[in-house]
C-alpha cells in the first residue's frame, strides 16, 4: 500500500514539474542566461516551503513512515566540499539541461534522448561509490 502512495506522490510531483515548466530545457537555459525569473521563482518557493517543513519537523518531533524519529544533522562547516559539489552539479545541470527530478519527468513525458543523461548520472553515481573512501569528506 505504501508503494502505491509513493507512486501517486511521485506522479503528482512529475505533473507539477512538467506543468510548471521546471523540466523545460528552454526555461533552464533562460535561468542560466539570467533572462527570466521563472526558475528562480520556482526554486525560491521550494526553498521557502522546505524551510517551513523543516522547522515543523524540528519543533513537532515528527516521525518517518516507519515510526522512527527524523533526525536533522547539525550544520557542516565544510565549505569547500559544498562549493566543489555545487559547481559540479551546476555544470552537469547546465550541460544536460536538467537536474535529477526533471530527468525522470522528461522520460515520462516521452523525451527519450534524456535516457543518455540518466545513464551518465547513474554511471557518475556508481563511480563516486567506487572512489568515495578516497575523497576528503
Amino acid at each position: 500500500m505504501k508503494n502505491i502512495v509513493y507512486l501517486l506522490i511521485g506522479t503528482f510531483f512529475g505533473i507539477v514539474m512538467y506543468k510548471s515548466e521546471a523540466a523545460s530545457w528552454f526555461r533552464i537555459y533562460e535561468m542560466f542566461q539570467f533572462q527570466s525569473i521563472h526558475m528562480y521563482g520556482l526554486m525560491g518557493t521550494a526553498l521557502a516551503v522546505g524551510i517551513i517543513i523543516v522547522q515543523y519537523i524540528k519543533r513537532n518531533k515528527v516521525k518517518d513512515v516507519n515510526g522512527n524519529p527524523i533526525v536533522i544533522a547539525d550544520k557542516d562547516k565544510s565549505i569547500p566540499r559544498y562549493l566543489i559539489g555545487g559547481i559540479l552539479f551546476g555544470l552537469g545541470w547546465a550541460l544536460a539541461g536538467a537536474c535529477p527530478g526533471p530527468m525522470f519527468v522528461l522520460t515520462g513525458a516521452g523525451y527519450f534522448p534524456i535516457l543518455v543523461v540518466i545513464l551518465g548520472a547513474v554511471l557518475g553515481t556508481w563511480f563516486y561509490g567506487l572512489i568515495k573512501n578516497k575523497l576528503p569528506h
